[in-house]
């Protein structure tokens, strides 16, 4: 994960788990019939939107950091193996291109 999403998706964390802890502790108040309970319900509404925000912008920080940096992606199977087999046509050319000196032993023959 990229640094901007990652401290993107760490704020997003931090006020949703007080968001969450601000609801306990409204549903506690309104149990109990205090008269913060009120007071309480309004701050859990504004949080819950801001938690919401706060989710939004992880999403739209991981859409841009893709879009400027490309995403970064391992190649599948198929497409290492097609890379492995141009690699293998240009080493064969570049062999056939090289000129092979007089009195050259095939490396065949030499090894036998």
């Amino acid at each position: 994960m990229a640094d901007p999403v990652r401290a993107a998706a760490v704020r997003a964390s931090l006020i949703a788990s007080l968001t969450l802890i601000e609801a306990v502790i409204t549903t506690l108040l309104t149990f109990g019939g205090s008269w913060l309970s009120a007071p309480a319900m309004i701050f859990t509404v504004v949080s819950v939107i801001v938690a919401t925000w706060a989710v939004l912008d992880v999403w739209v920080t991981r859409q841009v950091w893709n879009q400027r940096n490309g995403v970064v992606s391992s190649p599948s199977s198929a497409a290492r193996a097609l890379r492995r087999e141009r690699r293998r046509a240009r080493r064969r050319e570049r062999t056939a291109a090289r000129p092979k000196p007089r009195g050259h032993i095939p490396q065949s023959l030499s090894r036998a």
